[in-house]
């Protein structure tokens, strides 16, 4: 639909009811609650989607043990996605719907896109004719991260800091 032929339209993101007059009221209202550091809770499936990947044991095994934080930032019209543990720091430098080379913190080269699409951030990874995609979502107050590689599915949830 073009925007001219949206109606108006009431959304709730978070606890916070929100008058929208278009798409991209709703966008900067899902990205702005996206805003922040987030302190990971828990954590289901992440060992069998890091397999699924092709992560070697040892790896997996220090990558179970870590902790980390998510940092997500916005500075003009381009997003920062910052991963921080006492092991890695990873750092995504976006701008929605703009393909880039991503290094993962397991190594593999991507090709990625960042979108959002109602009301989840979609981070689609591409590689080798491979490709996993991880989810973005507030839940509850609570961000939660799908990751998704085939038919195997990790869920992690996180708490603003």
């Amino acid at each position: 639909r073009r925007s001219s032929d949206l109606v108006t339209t009431f959304c709730t993101a978070s606890s916070v009811r929100l008058f929208c007059q278009s798409p991209f009221c709703f966008l900067r209202a899902v990205m702005d609650h996206l805003l922040g550091t987030w302190k990971l809770q828990t954590s289901e499936g992440f060992d069998e989607y890091m397999q699924a990947l092709g992560v070697d044991a040892a790896t997996r095994t220090a990558a179970a043990q870590v902790k980390p934080n998510v940092i997500i930032s916005k500075e003009g019209d381009k997003y920062c996605l910052k991963t921080e543990s006492s092991v890695s720091t990873t750092e995504l430098d976006f701008a929605l719907g703009e393909e880039f080379d991503e290094t993962t913190a397991d190594n593999r080269k991507t090709k990625t896109t960042v979108t959002c699409e109602n009301g989840v951030l979609k981070q689609l990874q591409k590689w080798d004719g491979k490709e996993t995609t991880i989810t973005r979502e507030i839940k509850d107050g609570k961000l939660v991260v799908t990751c998704t590689m085939g038919k195997v599915q990790c869920v992690r949830t996180y708490e603003k800091a």
